[in-house]
């Protein structure tokens, strides 16, 4: 099976390149990412985006997500939910306002320009959490702010898009639940979230302390992440949201440090790597020459509106501008949420398949940049 032998590949070089970026002090996420540019189509052509490394990628988030989720304060996150929802609206206005403003004047028609801001308006907190856990800042103030508006980005997102699928009739498959029925599931599965966290996830947990199998909770808390993450995207939320939860949920736990220290060796040892390789693998340089202007301007809108959206809504709530920056450096990653997003225009012929390149190529330069922007603006703070 050649996959094993592309896999094997793949991490050797995260594992060579990775050590490579930690010496020059460089965020070794970065250098995962470059991985995958110099293996993938982009350059070498050795490997390519395929099902089974989509799938394991998808595992890698969840499982990132699940273990952001578990190193949670969530007496923070409560404490820091006000700056949370101002940064994440502030993060969406402005990117939707300055992106829909850029494809008119690029004379795109309405329909595409909103659907830039749609894309542009997403967050991926999966890179800003790996770069956080590295520098020991995912508890500060600014690390549980970007942690909650991160989620709330997500669902503002999610909701966004579904509001201009359902009014532009172009959903690209013919079974769209009305947008009322929809805004009602998904507020449904956040009361079942609520329920989740504080009897069901307890009791999951005790349950698997009285198993008479090796590692019963930890395959019990999977078992939740997984499930959580099935059931948010059954309802048309991102994935990523209900691992977190998950890993909210099972942090609250006495099994808490044991479920840490189990699931974070199989997450980093492999599917954590392979998520970062597939991001770098997205990139091709076909057409860049031709449409480099256009992709330069995008790149910088992107870095741009969620660095100073961001740090307009925390700076609302009283954080200072220092700080406020910094929490909009770790907004600035588009990652798999706008992957995703750009896809779904492809598939609903919304966008071009050139329209489509042009634009992944943003969302992968945009996530190339954005740890070098966190961590330089951490360090102004601390």
């Amino acid at each position: 099976m050649a996959e094993l032998g592309i896999i094997a590949l793949m991490l050797f070089c995260t594992a060579i390149v990775g050590t490579l970026a930690q010496r020059f002090q460089i965020p070794a996420v970065i250098g995962q990412i470059v991985v995958g540019i110099i293996l993938g189509p982009a350059l070498l052509n050795i490997v390519h985006p395929n099902e089974i490394l989509s799938f394991l990628a998808e595992i890698g988030v969840i499982i990132l997500m699940f273990m952001a989720g578990l190193e949670s304060d969530l007496q923070l996150l409560k404490r820091y939910l006000r700056p949370s929802l101002s940064v994440a609206v502030c993060g969406v206005i402005v990117p939707m306002v300055v992106f829909v403003v850029a494809g008119k004047v690029a004379n795109l028609t309405t329909e595409h320009a909103v659907f830039w801001g749609i894309t542009f308006a997403a967050t991926s907190v999966s890179i800003t959490v790996e770069v956080l856990q590295e520098m020991k800042r995912l508890n500060g103030k600014e690390g549980t702010t970007i942690l909650g508006a991160a989620v709330v980005d997500d669902i503002l997102a999610v909701l966004i898009l579904s509001v201009f699928v359902t009014l532009t009739h172009d959903g690209g498959s013919g079974n769209q639940l009305p947008l009322q029925w929809s805004l009602l599931i998904q507020l449904v599965y956040f009361v079942a979230v609520y329920l989740f966290v504080k009897w069901v996830a307890p009791w999951v947990m005790r349950l698997g302390n009285r198993m008479l199998v090796n590692s019963a909770p930890t395959i019990l808390s999977i078992v939740v992440c997984l499930t959580m993450a099935y059931v948010a995207d059954l309802v048309g939320l991102s994935a990523v949201v209900g691992a977190f939860f998950a890993g909210i949920a099972v942090g609250q736990t006495s099994v808490r440090q044991e479920i840490e220290n189990t699931v974070t060796p199989i997450g980093y040892a492999f599917f954590i790597p392979i998520f970062f390789v597939s991001i770098g693998l997205e990139m091709k340089f076909d057409g860049v020459l031709d449409q480099w202007v256009l992709i330069l301007v995008l790149t910088i809108l992107a870095v741009v509106t969620k660095l100073y959206g961001g740090a307009i809504g925390a700076k609302l709530t009283g954080f200072s501008w220092s700080s406020g920056l910094a929490v909009g450096a770790g907004m600035i990653s588009r990652g798999e949420m706008a992957l995703i997003i750009a896809q779904i225009g492809l598939s609903a012929n919304i966008l071009s398949g050139g329209q489509y390149s042009d634009l992944v190529i943003v969302i992968v330069l945009s996530t190339l940049i954005a740890p070098l922007m966190l961590k330089y603006y951490f360090r102004r703070v601390f």
